[in-house]
């Protein structure tokens, strides 16, 4: 085994060392006590609701994947790109640096298929847009059609709350235009990027804009249990949230999520919300993430032969 093969089975087992750490830290602060009854209030209807909403979640981040396999002109078949994405994001989003954790274990699958390492980073790179693009897409709405919550939120009158919505929509119609009009790499000074095709780009503003509708739509399940909250409120909370989340990296959003939601909502983010919203969209992926790993990781192995487990990591160099 080379060492780059032992420096990667490294990181997978210190990535799962460190997933089992934060379950451990997350039940620390919620006893289970406290879960089984949060996830107890919520009324079943609303708690499958939420599952599906997460689920819906996951199935469009793995269009991220993807969209992003297809703007470097590889081809994977679907199944296997929906395991890789799950299984990096089920766990990157707990782990924290969610671009780098979970593309650790996006490497450790795709390297398997035939991509190399500045594939992977490219796929990885592209995410992260898709991200961006549809949490701005998302919020600008959200600012337009809510532009009172947001005001109170952010400290502005309810029309220059509109006013911002409508200018930071201009981000995703650029990236859009600029992918229709270039057909080439766009250079800015010392720097050049490849933009994707046309529709590619339109791909990633709606896909990525539908997923944080999701997630936002599994918070309003849980958040709709305490109080009579408009789905935009939601929104206007989850956005926020996610942002807060990005910008400090925490594992798991932990805290900062609550507080931020918390915040936005201070009357119907109850206690028992917030940790059933954990639960559905954090901690359950988080189990089914890791096991399919697992499972995963020995069927690989015993697919292998041994002379062939020996190569590996010379493999996963040439590729």
């Amino acid at each position: 085994m080379s060492l780059k093969s032992i420096i990667w089975n490294g990181l997978l087992v210190a990535a799962l060392c460190l997933a089992i750490f934060l379950l451990y830290r997350i039940f620390q602060q919620y006893s289970l006590e406290q879960i089984v009854k949060s996830v107890g209030s919520i009324p079943f209807s609303n708690f499958c609701m939420a599952l599906l909403f997460a689920a819906a979640s996951y199935l469009c981040l793995s269009c991220f994947d993807l969209l992003a396999i297809r703007s470097l002109g590889k081809s994977l078949p679907y199944p296997k790109i929906a395991l890789a994405s799950f299984i990096s994001l089920s766990l990157g989003h707990n782990i924290g640096f969610a671009g780098l954790s979970s593309g650790a274990f996006r490497y450790r699958y795709y390297s398997r298929w035939g991509l190399t390492t500045e594939d992977v980073a490219k796929i990885i790179l592209f995410c992260g847009v898709t991200v961006g693009l549809g949490l701005i897409t998302l919020g600008s709405l959200a600012l337009i059609v809510n532009p009172d919550d947001a005001a109170r939120l952010l400290r502005l009158d309810a029309v220059s709350a509109r006013l911002f919505g409508a200018v930071a929509l201009i981000v995703p119609v650029t990236y859009a235009s600029l992918a229709f009009f270039i057909r080439g790499k766009l250079r800015l000074w010392r720097w050049s990027f490849q933009l994707p095709r046309f529709s590619i780009a339109l791909g990633q503003i709606g896909i990525g804009t539908i997923n944080f509708l999701f997630v936002s739509a599994c918070l309003h399940q849980m958040l709709s249990v305490f109080g009579d909250v408009a789905f935009f409120r939601s929104v206007t909370a989850y956005v926020l949230a996610n942002s807060a989340i990005l910008a400090t990296h925490v594992p798991g959003g932990l805290g900062v999520l609550e507080a931020t939601v918390s915040y936005a909502v201070p009357q119907e983010a109850s206690i028992g919300a917030l940790i059933a919203f954990r639960c559905t969209y954090f901690f359950i992926p988080l189990a089914l993430g890791t096991t399919l790993l697992l499972i995963t990781e020995v069927v690989f192995r015993r697919s292998r032969g041994p002379g062939q487990q020996a190569d590996e990591g010379a493999e996963a160099q040439s590729v």
